[in-house]
């Protein structure tokens, strides 16, 4: 085992020789056996035990076993008691979840404390039997049946290619004493149901199905890489991109097929689960103006495309400009000059920059997002107009409007910034001095 132990870290490319591999350690036999390999194998280790309080004295036993064994074997160990039941009910998770949670935070702050290289879990080829079986259970795609990566980041998983009954002959051959945990013994756990009820019955039918599994889950691997591949240069030439927004073309999106499929894999990566895309199918035909939440972004279905940005955060804030400033940089980037009128004077053709009657403007200004009800005098126009009926007559996304700021003087709109000015702020041959503010890219 030692030898397979070896290889399967060098074929993995787990780890280097070089640094400091901190283990986890329960007590139990998966990982006293990981501790008595890494050893043989000559590698520097630590270890990291976490007492999470939930087996009262047995949990302070495993720890004192721990402590123990580490101290007869001349390895560092950190240990953590932690107030598990507490962190649960605080961030709504089970128990199991919560102990995960914390184990693994405490974990990477241990690596970016000691600067270990690597922190090494003692998951086998059981484990990953029945993660694949919970992940089909719950309903999962392909890449739910990979079963656990031999590498995450900094964790690594180097006893992966060895069976729970494999680590237990090794114990039993090397002497190694490890503890029990009364827990993994109850079937009321979904996991231990598998392990104790599930696989077994499989085992009857076919000794070899935990292998099996095993080594399915190794093809997926292969299929997902390709899997992915293909979806990812298909999806990507349909997201364009520009100032934090990803604009998809309807026409495109309603070309795909298997449609249910190609939508999860596209907005998945903005958090929006499979339950959501039967309604984000159904949009495409619909009014503009239907929208979709995720937990971070948003869809709103516009004339031509689905645009997804991040989701606006919710502001009433409102930005003063007195009369001497010359810059802005917030909210948006901007620059005030003051200039002289004369006759003839060219008034610039660019919609960035508005050329204003200085004498009319009541100071400070004020730059805002527009609300409902605004209202101003189009250039050129007579009389008022709405700013909703402006957005809809130019046909304004919502995101667009979204994105708009407006510059008012009192509570009269100046300036839809980049767009268009108010008529009665405009420059004639009775103006004197102009305000000329130009927005920066």
């Amino acid at each position: 085992m030692l030898k397979q132990f070896k290889d399967y870290i060098n074929n993995e490319k787990l780890v280097c020789r070089s640094g400091i591999i901190m283990v986890g350690v329960s007590g139990g036999v998966d990982s006293m056996v990981m501790i008595d390999l890494f050893l043989k194998a000559g590698y520097n280790i630590s270890a990291a035990h976490c007492n999470f309080g939930l087996r009262g004295e047995e949990s302070d036993q495993d720890q004192a076993f721990v402590s123990e064994r580490c101290r007869k074997l001349n390895i560092r160990l950190h240990t953590k008691l932690f107030d598990t039941i507490d962190f649960a009910n605080e961030k709504g998770l089970s128990l199991q979840m919560a102990a995960r949670d914390l184990r693994y935070s405490w974990f990477e702050s241990l690596i970016a404390d000691f600067r270990y290289s690597h922190i090494a879990i003692a998951h086998n080829k059981n484990d990953l039997a029945e993660t694949f079986l919970l992940n089909l259970i719950r309903g999962t795609g392909i890449r739910g049946l990979t079963g656990i990566k031999s590498k995450t980041g900094s964790i690594i998983r180097p006893l992966l290619f060895a069976s729970r009954n494999e680590i237990l002959d090794y114990a039993e051959s090397n002497n190694l004493p490890f503890r029990e945990d009364s827990s993994n013994l109850d079937v009321k756990y979904t996991r231990n149901r598998i392990r104790h009820k599930i696989i077994p019955e499989f085992e009857k039918i076919s000794p070899s199905f935990v292998n099996s599994l095993y080594e399915t889950s190794g093809r997926l691997k292969e299929v997902d890489v390709i899997y992915s591949a293909s979806l990812s240069e298909k999806l990507d030439n349909l997201c364009h991109e520009s100032e934090g927004e990803c604009r998809i073309n309807i026409n495109s999106l309603l070309a795909l097929h298997p449609r249910a499929t190609h939508f999860y894999e596209l907005f998945k990566k903005w958090n929006f689960s499979r339950e959501m895309v039967p309604d984000i199918i159904s949009s495409l035909g619909a009014a503009p103006g239907k929208k979709f939440y995720s937990p971070s972004h948003r869809i709103v279905k516009d004339r031509d495309h689905l645009i997804v940005t991040p989701l606006p955060a919710e502001t009433f804030d409102r930005y003063y400009v007195e009369e001497k400033v010359k810059k802005l940089d917030h909210p948006v980037k901007v620059r005030f000059t003051k200039t002289k009128y004369y006759p003839g004077f060219k008034i610039p053709d660019e919609i960035k920059t508005a050329c204003l009657d200085f004498s009319l403007l009541h100071f400070p200004l004020i730059i805002r997002r527009w609300q409902k009800g605004d209202y101003f005098q189009p250039l050129g126009l007579n009389g008022l107009k709405k700013l909703s009926d402006y957005f809809i007559d130019n046909k304004f996304s919502l995101v667009e409007k979204e994105k708009v700021w407006i510059l008012t003087s009192g509570n009269r709109i100046v300036w839809i910034m980049g767009h268009r000015i108010d008529d009665r702020f405009k420059i004639t041959e009775r103006t004197k001095e102009i305000l000329m503010i130009t927005l920066e890219d």
